[in-house]
Order: C-alpha cells, then sequence, then structure tokens
C-alpha cells in the first residue's frame, strides 16, 4: 500500500477559501432579504435584464413627476392663499367706496381713503407673496419681485400717477384748484389717461415686472397645466386702479359731484377687481383638481409596473433565509475544522 503526502497548511487554505466563498454568499443573500430583489440582476436574469432596466426607468419616471407634483401643489396651494388675501382686500376696498357714497363728509372720506390705503397695502405683500425662493405672481420670472409698492415714497407708480395728473389739469391732485375740474374732465382723465396706464406698457413700466407668461408644469407623460398666473391680468390692474383713485382723488379738494362720479367708478373698478381675482382662483382651481386626478393615475400606473417588477427581479425570501442558514452552519463547521486543522503539528507528538 502506498501512501501520499497531504500538508495540513494545504487544508488550512481549503477551509480559507471555502469560509470566504461562504461569506460572499451570505452577504448576497443578506442584500436579497432585506431589498427583496436579486443582489446581482444581470448574473440573475441574463438576458432578460432588460426588461427590469425598462421597468425601473418607468418607475423613475413615474416617480419624478410625482415628486414635481407635490411641488406644483404646494405652490397653487400657495398661490390660493395669496389670492384670498387680494379678493378680501378687494371686497374691503369697495366697502371704502360704497360707505362713502354720495358724502362729502371729511372724517367719513379720510377714513376710506385710509381703508384703501390698507387694501393696497395688502394686496401689494400678496402679490409679492413667494414660495421656496420663487415670487407667485411673476410668470416665469419667478426671481423678480412682480409688483412696485405704490404707497411707498417716490415709487414708479406714485411719480408716474402726479406727472399725469399735472399733465391733464396743470396742476397736482391736492391743489385748491382741483375743485375747478368738471365731472366732464374728470371722467376724460379716468378714460384717456389713467385706464391706458394701467391697460397698456406703461403698467409694465412702473407697476409690474411679471412675465405675462404663466409657470406651465407637466403632470402626467401627456399632460401640462397652466401652475401660476402673473400681476398682469386684467383683476390685478383694476384693483390698483381703483386703489389709486382712491388714495389720491376721493380725499381731495374736488367738488362733491365729480367725487360723487369719481366714487361710482371707483366701485365699479373695485367690482371688476373682485371679478378678475375670482377667475384666477377658478383657473388655478382647475389647476389643482386636474392635479389631484393625474397624480391618482399616475399611482395606479405606478402599482401595476413596481408589481410586474417584483414578479421580474423578486427573490422568495423564505428560499433565501433557508440558504443564509445553511451557510452559515457551513461557515461555522469550517471555522471549526480550521481551528482543530491549525492544532495539528508533530510537536504535540514528540
Amino acid at each position: 500500500m502506498k501512501t501520499s503526502f497531504v500538508s495540513n497548511l494545504a487544508m488550512q487554505n481549503a477551509m480559507r477559501l471555502t469560509i470566504g466563498r461562504g461569506q460572499n454568499e451570505i452577504q448576497k443573500l443578506n442584500t436579497e432579504i432585506v431589498t427583496g430583489r436579486y443582489a446581482d440582476i444581470g448574473l440573475a436574469l441574463g438576458a432578460k435584464a432588460s426588461n427590469s432596466v425598462t421597468l425601473n426607468s418607468d418607475v423613475s419616471r413615474l416617480q419624478a413627476i410625482l415628486d414635481s407634483n407635490a411641488l406644483v401643489t404646494q405652490r397653487l396651494s400657495a398661490s390660493q392663499s395669496a389670492l384670498d388675501l387680494m379678493a378680501d382686500a378687494a371686497q374691503q376696498m369697495m366697502g371704502a367706496f360704497i360707505a362713502v357714497s354720495g358724502s362729502d363728509d371729511a372724517n367719513r372720506l379720510l377714513i376710506a381713503q385710509r381703508d384703501v390705503e390698507t387694501a393696497l397695502g395688502e394686496f401689494t405683500v400678496a402679490a409679492n407673496t413667494s414660495s421656496n425662493g420663487e415670487y407667485l405672481f411673476a410668470g416665469i420670472n419667478t426671481n423678480t419681485q412682480p409688483l412696485q409698492d405704490f404707497l411707498t415714497a417716490g415709487s414708479p407708480p406714485k411719480v408716474a400717477f402726479d406727472a399725469l395728473f399735472v399733465s391733464k389739469f396743470g396742476f397736482a391732485q391736492d391743489d385748491p384748484l382741483a375743485s375747478t375740474i368738471s365731472v366732464a374732465d374728470m371722467q376724460d382723465f379716468l378714460d384717456n389717461y389713467l385706464e391706458p396706464a394701467f391697460s397698456g406698457t406703461d403698467w409694465n413700466t412702473n407697476w409690474s415686472s411679471a412675465s405675462d407668461t404663466n409657470i406651465s408644469s407637466r403632470i402626467k407623460i401627456n399632460e401640462v397645466v397652466e401652475s401660476s398666473t402673473n400681476t398682469n391680468t386684467a383683476g390685478m390692474r383694476n384693483f390698483a386702479m381703483a386703489a389709486v383713485i382712491g388714495v389720491e382723488l376721493l380725499n381731495s379738494p374736488i367738488s362733491a359731484e365729480v367725487r360723487a362720479s369719481l366714487n361710482d367708478s371707483a366701485i365699479k373698478y373695485a367690482g371688476a377687481a373682485a371679478t378678475g381675482i375670482d377667475n384666477e382662483r377658478s383657473m388655478l382651481g382647475v389647476s389643482e383638481n386636474r392635479i389631484t386626478k393625474a397624480n391618482t393615475a399616475l399611482e395606479s400606473q405606478l402599482r401595476i409596473i413596481t408589481l410586474h417588477l417584483g414578479d421580474v427581479e423578486g427573490v422568495d425570501a423564505y428560499e433565501a433565509s433557508t440558504r443564509m442558514k445553511s451557510l452559515l452552519a457551513q461557515v461555522e463547521t469550517s471555522y471549526t475544522l480550521t481551528a482543530r486543522i491549525q492544532q495539528m503539528s508533530l510537536m504535540n507528538y514528540l
């Protein structure tokens, strides 16, 4: 009988390799148990890995749109809150005008003027509202404050109005000569001087830095909505015009007839402002509703794709757990055998 030489070092190395392979396999199985999918998709699926790539791409795209919709919804909600404040300010201003209809009482006129100033201040603050560092009512010019504050001394709209009044009448609105203005002259000023300044390009020069183009947001793969409004809309222009009439002219030294005519015009512009602001609220409300429906559809698509993805790259967690327990037992046995082999030495027998 012939005997062969066997090195205990070779046996130790063989055990060490077995332990290393077992540890790698345990790590892979642990990843699969935790994630519920193959640790190496390409190795597990082979040619079918392209299905996994396509489905994961669809999931990422749908999730990105849902995340974007959340930001759009936040912007719309903040815009609606600001428009609510504007609508309240328009009602407050209209109430001030109605309260002094047919009145020439100095105290009542002064109170009405202060109420209109307050309403204009609230309107300006709301129009310059920002969310996440972007102005809500600036159209696509989101980094530019959209509306000038008329009540600030030396503001462009205040300077422009003063110049406009002087160009028409030859004196300032608080000059005693204002009492000589006739109803026809004041109506001519409103129709041919003041209104064009609010409906034409002067509005963008003196009042608004907003863009007429609103922000558009993709809420589904094939659907886009307008997700903002701007301070160039008719409602906001009418609000500013009514407010300027109330602040600058209602309590000026004009005749009772001219004041009554002015007050009627102010009420008309304030009513148009309230209607216009409500229209913007409705438009944004439609966008909010479309986003809600889009999110419902996207979430349904996402659930379906995720289920299909689970069928393609999902693992049997119970099977993986059983295999890992078996490998752990094998590794523990290898550790024990390796320790015993390391203790084998001729010195123990000499």
